[in-house]
């Protein structure tokens, strides 16, 4: 994902003399968890030339006074302050501490300075809320870690927020989601700089995928009912927990919020404070993800499945489930048990369903077994023999997985729906 260039000034693009594109600093602040931290410096600080990997020089960083400590009460001692940040041409702050405290305004000011003279600036998982304080993140696409996406949303709503990606590259700011994600986005740095080759050397060494998408099946775009907390204390909270257990019935955000006695301009308004998100877009949401526990645990037709979520028709579910998790409904049913775990149950049969899945054994002992096998044809004519077309692990006319669906509508991964984008109703 990236920004058109137009809208950034020459002069921020153009790194200043004093700073060296090789050179990778990582800001490193008290409390910051050790998995996140370790990660740049693992990428960048080892000599694997060898391997045909070019070569980066490391500046850890302090990014406050000492001494830092991290996971499990670890004391580091990083042998650079901010003042090394000025000799950067890429800032990586792997992990911020709190999501509630502000950071160090210094730390802030050497981001702000190295930004403006050219530095790629980087943040890993909760990284990207001081990116987002220090206002790198300003009317730019950005992601992190889902479960703090609301409030990155909330607290700076002119960022545009999208958990579901692994990582966002918009040219001059980097953001990264949780934890294993990061390696993912320091891979595309060194891909973006020295190639696929050198790319592939250093994941091979690491023993990580070369290149993830959140389109791959393997690792789906992770949708979740995450609100911010102090939604519990806010009257909106019962009309939120409604919403959530009533998604099977049709419902507008005008039902919303007349059950929340607000104008709909008073509760757009109200929940998307509260939130970061427009109350439509957070209730479409909830129905694919419903819709993609359907998929997962139930034999339910796509058709049934979008009932049972609320949605007016089939036609409205599968657009608005491909454009957020990159597939159509039966294809991520089909790839979901396809990596289902070996010897994982099979989804439960509804009663009627279980009848007929049955009647083929006992039409087989009242015929006898050659009889059974003579009428075998004829029974499965009749549907007695076989799963209904579509229904659990028959193929689906739609494709197997998210990247043969693109590759049939010739197109990659649907963009998101950012912050401000024309809405569309529900079904």
């Amino acid at each position: 994902m990236s920004q058109d260039s137009a809208a950034v000034p020459d002069a921020a693009r153009k790194l200043a003399a004093r700073r060296r594109r090789e050179i990778v600093a990582v800001l490193l602040f008290s409390g910051g968890p050790i998995f996140e931290s370790s990660i740049p410096l693992s990428v960048f600080g080892i000599d694997r030339q060898d391997a045909g990997v070019p070569r980066y020089r490391l500046l850890v960083c302090a990014g406050e006074d000492a001494p830092l400590r991290t996971t499990g009460g670890l004391e580091l001692s990083a042998p650079y302050g901010l003042e090394a940040i000025s000799r950067a041409g890429t800032v990586v702050v792997p992990a911020w501490r709190s999501i509630t405290q502000a950071p160090p305004p210094a730390a802030l000011d050497a981001l702000r300075r190295a930004h403006e003279e050219g530095a790629r600036i980087v943040g890993l998982c909760t990284g990207a809320f001081v990116l987002a304080a220090a206002g790198l993140l300003d009317g730019r696409p950005a992601t992190t870690h889902w479960m703090y996406a609301p409030t990155l949303a909330k607290r700076y709503p002119s960022v545009h927020v999208d958990p579901r990606e692994l990582f966002v590259d918009d040219g001059d700011v980097l953001t990264s989601a949780g934890t294993a994600a990061g390696i993912d986005l320091c891979l595309h740095i060194v891909r973006t700089d020295h190639g696929a080759d050198a790319a592939n050397a250093l994941a091979r060494r690491l023993v990580v995928p070369p290149r993830r998408t959140a389109s791959d099946m393997g690792h789906q775009r992770y949708l979740d009912r995450s609100l911010p907390e102090e939604i519990g204390a806010d009257p909106l909270a019962e009309v939120v927990a409604w919403a959530l257990e009533h998604l099977h019935e049709q419902f507008d955000v005008e039902t919303l919020a007349a059950r929340a006695y607000m104008s709909r301009r008073t509760f757009d308004r109200r929940f998307r404070s509260l939130t970061g998100s427009a109350p439509l877009q957070w209730l479409i949401t909830q129905r694919v993800l419903q819709a993609q526990r359907l998929l997962e645990t139930s034999d339910y037709s796509v058709d049934e499945v979008a009932g049972r979520c609320g949605f007016r028709s089939p036609v409205a579910l599968r657009g608005h489930f491909r454009r957020q998790l990159g597939a159509s409904p039966a294809a991520y049913r089909a790839a979901y048990r396809a990596r289902r775990p070996h010897g994982a149950p099979e989804p439960a049969l509804r009663p009627e369903r279980a009848d007929r899945a049955e009647r083929p054994e006992r039409e087989r002992a009242a015929l006898g077994a050659s009889g059974g096998e003579r009428f075998a044809p004829a029974l499965a004519g009749h549907g007695l023999a076989a799963a209904e077309p579509g229904e659990a692990g028959k193929p689906q006319p739609e494709g197997y997985a998210s990247r043969l669906a693109e590759a049939a509508v010739g197109r990659g991964p649907a963009r998101p729906v950012l912050p401000g984008q024309r809405e569309r109703p529900v079904g």
